[in-house]
C-alpha cells in the first residue's frame, strides 16, 4: 500500500494537471460516487490535498471527492484523448483541455458534502499529518507525548493512522531505526531526548521520502552506494527488507520479526531494548 509520502507526491502531480482549471471530464467508474457527483457538474477543483494515505479533491462548492488507494489503486496520467495501456479498471477520470488524471483499481472513492467531512470514518479519526500540516519536530514531539499514547508499544502505534497519518510499514521500521528505538518500547518508556529523536526521525523521513520517492537511507550513504554499483532496492533503506544483511552503521545483521501482522526490521545493536 502506498504510504503518506507516495500519496503526497501523487497529489502534487494531480494538482499540477487539474487544479483550478476548467474540467472537460469528470467520470466515475463506480455507481455510488457517480450518482453523488452530479452536484459537481461545471465546477473546478480548488485544491488537491492529502490526509495520510487519502487524497482529497476539493471543489468550489466545498464538496470533496475522497479517494484511498488501498492496496491496488494507482494514479496515472495521460493526454485527454488517450488512455494508458493497462488492464486495470478505471475508477475515476479527471480531464482538462491538456491533461488527464486517472485513478485505476481503487475501490474507496466517495463524494462528500462539507457536513460529512467531520463524520467520515477515516477523516474523523486521522491523526497528525506531518506533510499536509507542515508540522515541525517540536509540534510532533508535543503530539506524540500525549498521555493517551503513553502505554502503546511503538511498533503497534506507528501503524495506527489516528497517531501519525501516512506512516506505513516501511516507514515504521525506518523511523524506529533512525530514532534508535527498539520496536517493543512504549512511549512512557522514553525520556525527553528519546521522544525528540522520535519526532526528528518522523519529520526527517516523511519529507525525505517525498523528495526521493521513497529512499529513506542517509543521502551521503546513498550516493556512495550508488557510485559503488548498488541497486536501488539494496541502498534504498536503512533496515527495511534487509533481513540478514549488515547494518550500514554497525555491521550487525538486520533482524526481521512480525508485529501487528506486518513484517518489521531492526538492528539489535543500534536499537537496543531498554
Amino acid at each position: 500500500m502506498p504510504e503518506g509520502p507516495e500519496i503526497y507526491r501523487v497529489a502534487r502531480q494531480v494538482a499540477e494537471r487539474v487544479e483550478r482549471k476548467p474540467l472537460t471530464e469528470l467520470w466515475f467508474g463506480l455507481a455510488r460516487p457517480a450518482e453523488a457527483a452530479k452536484v459537481l457538474a461545471g465546477q473546478q477543483i480548488q485544491a488537491v490535498e492529502t490526509r495520510g494515505k487519502a487524497l482529497l479533491l476539493k471543489f468550489e462548492s466545498d464538496h470533496v471527492v475522497y479517494t484511498h488507494n488501498q492496496l491496488y489503486g494507482r494514479w496515472m496520467f495521460a493526454k485527454p484523448d488517450r488512455r494508458p495501456d493497462t488492464r486495470r479498471q478505471l475508477r475515476l477520470a479527471i480531464s482538462t483541455g491538456t491533461d488527464s488524471a486517472l485513478l485505476y483499481s481503487a475501490s474507496d472513492i466517495e463524494v462528500l458534502g462539507p457536513e460529512q467531512l467531520t463524520s467520515h470514518p477515516f477523516l474523523a479519526r486521522v491523526g497528525l499529518d506531518i506533510l499536509s500540516s507542515g508540522a515541525e519536530p517540536a509540534a510532533i514531539k508535543d503530539w506524540v507525548s500525549q498521555p493517551r499514547y503513553a502505554g502503546r508499544q511503538l511498533a503497534h502505534l506507528l501503524l495506527d493512522q489516528s497517531f501519525l497519518a501516512g506512516v506505513g510499514n516501511y516507514l515504521r521500521s525506518e523511523i524506529l531505526f533512525l530514532a534508535g528505538l527498539a520496536p517493543e518500547q512504549r512511549l512512557r518508556d522514553l525520556d525527553e531526548k528519546a521522544r525528540q529523536r522520535l519526532a526528528d526521525a518522523v519529520h526527517t523521513l516523511m519529507w525525505r521520502s517525498v523528495k526521493t520517492a521513497g529512499v529513506t537511507n542517509a543521502p551521503d550513504l546513498v550516493r556512495e552506494l550508488k557510485n559503488a554499483g548498488w541497486r536501488r532496492r539494496d541502498y534504498r533503506h536503512y533496515v527495511f527488507s534487509r533481513e540478514g544483511q549488515a547494518c550500514h552503521q554497525c555491521d550487525s545483521p538486520i533482524l526481521r520479526t512480525t508485529i501487528s501482522t506486518r513484517r518489521l526490521y531492526h538492528c539489535p545493536h543500534c536499537q537496543p531494548s531498554a
